[in-house]
């Protein structure tokens, strides 16, 4: 890296130091500082996409429900109501991009970002700005957006809990390709540590894996693992095989509540903001 780069970058970090947040340099993977700007999670939500309002008005029992119809997720407080406490977000890796301009090299910072609730939904977030807390904050909210269920199933006998993968699966991002296989109760998540994380936080305890190409680049190889994972529920496995029964979309069965309640963003927030007083 060039000299007037390093510079630049040392700018960065002194500017971040005094406001107060975290250096991308001095901070470890996974210890993140809870930010200020955090405090604002603390207002009423209100929802702007119509499964946002079927949402908040219990309409939508889970999330799983969500899952059955192929429902787009378009607000990250959709998934805080239903997981809320129970998510834990880890920061994989925060990496300094850089892009020449005429005025010279630009600096941003890109975090990538984990979020489970080690049992059976798990996501990932990239995201890239010019500050290290604002990619942080953004890769939080895509990683929310992005959160996938998993499913999970047996090495042998179906005995106890579902503790592994149901079957092999491969997954690819670049070079880097990621494979995981069953594995037996008591064998733990045989890996190295990011797809081991990943696998962690979905709620998955045994697993082989085996991964190939370029493993160093840490986004490909997250991203490789999430695209495994995702798999899970692609198969169609033989207990699966039943006959399926076509129910009305969220959207179809609750038509006339969307209609009696819908009145514009800005006079909802309006409204919310009045109520307190």
């Amino acid at each position: 890296m060039a000299d007037d780069a390093v510079v630049e970058e040392g700018s960065v970090e002194v500017s971040a130091l005094a406001a107060g947040r975290p250096s991308w340099s001095w901070q470890r993977p996974g210890e993140r500082a809870r930010t200020p700007g955090r405090k604002a999670e603390d207002k009423e939500w209100v929802p702007v996409t119509k499964l946002g309002r079927l949402v908040k008005d219990m309409k939508i029992k889970s999330l799983e429900e969500i899952y059955l119809y192929s429902l787009p997720i378009k607000e990250s407080e959709i998934i805080d109501f239903f997981l809320g406490s129970a998510l834990k977000d880890e920061v994989l890796k925060i990496m300094p991009v850089q892009k020449q301009t005429r005025a010279g090299q630009r600096t941003r910072f890109k975090a990538f970002v984990a979020i489970g609730d080690y049992n059976g939904h798990v996501g990932l977030g990239v995201k890239c700005s010019k500050e290290v807390a604002t990619a942080i904050r953004g890769a939080i909210i895509l990683a929310k957006l992005s959160i996938i269920p998993v499913r999970r199933g047996y090495w042998g006998n179906k005995i106890g809990k579902p503790h592994t993968v149901p079957c092999k699966v491969t997954g690819r991002c670049g070079s880097v390709l990621v494979r995981l296989i069953p594995a037996p109760r008591g064998t733990g998540i045989v890996s190295a540590p990011v797809p081991k994380k990943l696998l962690m936080m979905a709620g998955i305890d045994d697993c082989y894996t085996s991964a190939r190409g370029c493993t160093a680049t840490l986004g490909n190889f997250a991203k490789a693992t999430f695209d495994a994972i995702s798999k899970t529920y692609s198969y169609l496995t033989p207990d699966l095989w039943k006959e399926t029964v076509f129910t009305k979309s969220p959207y179809q069965e609750f038509t006339d509540h969307l209609a009696k309640t819908h009145t514009r963003v800005s006079v909802q927030r309006t409204q919310a903001a009045v109520q307190p007083s």
